[in-house]
């Protein structure tokens, strides 16, 4: 069973705290929308309290510099005693898994805690190299994340629709599979409609777009029709080029059925938040998760790198 920081002895210990600060920029470098950086504050107000002793780490899966999201979690908390390690990614032995590069991050702390879903669907050196070699435990934002989305795994309502979009074909295929084997429907906008070519009776891909970078009148029509009828939604990944306001038409139109429907709402990953973010409409939402690749993976019953090293 995963035990969360509350469970261990952290007064006056040196605590590694893996958070998820892969945050939205703009062209000046300033946080766009720091959402992610927020949803710790509960694990390092709590480690505060109890004298001890904190290190940062994040990634980015840019390459630049946390130099940003250092200063956006300033506003928020005292930072003169925290240290923070820049972007892991830096390191080529992160994203390998390398296990030199996991012991040198693991000789720096005394404990480790995991507050960073959003990653724990991957098999890098900082969530599941660490924990073999230290005293490792969840944050208090991976526990909530676990709890909810458990909650709507075991028992999901129907109908169950999932609606995945984004460009990463690569990186939602097998959950396409999966999900379709455990939703009703599975609708599909951005980018991977273009290459996905599973075929399903449950599967609805896009049947016009508008100038290739957003989902077309005719498709927002098929799929709000579908999600109005929805008793649980699960959304992750933009319908088109969101970042554009001419190609945010689609997006929006599927945030606005599924606040309209009935159905408990779930959505996730840092361009769904974003977007939801610009078009003020997060907070319409049941729950909003760090995680995009990590939240589909877990609903698709997946087994979790990080999860289970934790275990």
């Amino acid at each position: 069973m995963m035990k969360i920081v509350k469970d261990i002895n952290v007064k006056n210990k040196r605590v590694l705290v893996r958070c998820d600060f892969n945050v939205p920029l703009d062209n000046q470098e300033n946080v766009v929308d720091d959402f992610r950086i927020k949803q710790t504050l509960p694990t390092l107000k709590y480690l505060q309290g109890e004298n001890a002793k904190i290190i940062l780490i994040s990634h980015r899966s840019d390459k630049r510099s946390l130099d940003s999201a250092w200063k956006q979690l300033g506003k928020y908390i005292d930072t003169r005693e925290i240290k923070f390690l820049d972007n892991l990614r830096f390191n080529k032995g992160e994203e390998l898994n390398d296990d030199k590069f996991a012991k040198e991050l693991a000789g720096l702390a005394d404990i480790y805690v995991n507050d960073a879903f959003g990653v724990c669907h991957r098999e890098h050196a900082s969530i599941v190299g660490i924990p073999k070699y230290l005293p490792s435990v969840a944050g208090f934002l991976l526990q909530k994340e676990v709890k909810i989305l458990s909650k709507v795994l075991e028992n999901p309502e129907r109908p169950f629709v999932a609606i995945i979009g984004g460009a990463k074909l690569e990186s939602k295929a097998k959950v396409i599979d999966k999900f379709l084997e455990i939703a009703d429907q599975v609708l599909i906008g951005g980018k991977i409609g273009f290459a996905l070519k599973i075929k399903s009776n449950k599967l609805y891909i896009p049947t016009d777009y508008l100038d290739d970078f957003d989902i077309g009148s005719e498709t927002m029509e098929t799929f709000t029709n579908i999600i109005k009828k929805a008793k649980l939604v699960v959304w992750a990944g933009p319908m088109g080029k969101f970042e554009d306001s001419k190609y945010q038409k689609g997006s929006r139109a599927i945030a606005e059925a599924i606040i309209k429907s009935s159905a408990f709402s779930v959505a996730g990953g840092g361009n769904t938040t974003e977007l939801l973010n610009k078009l003020n409409l997060r907070d319409k939402f049941n729950y909003i998760s760090t995680g995009g690749g990590a939240m589909l993976a877990f609903l698709a019953g997946d087994e979790l790198p990080g999860l289970k090293a934790l275990e």
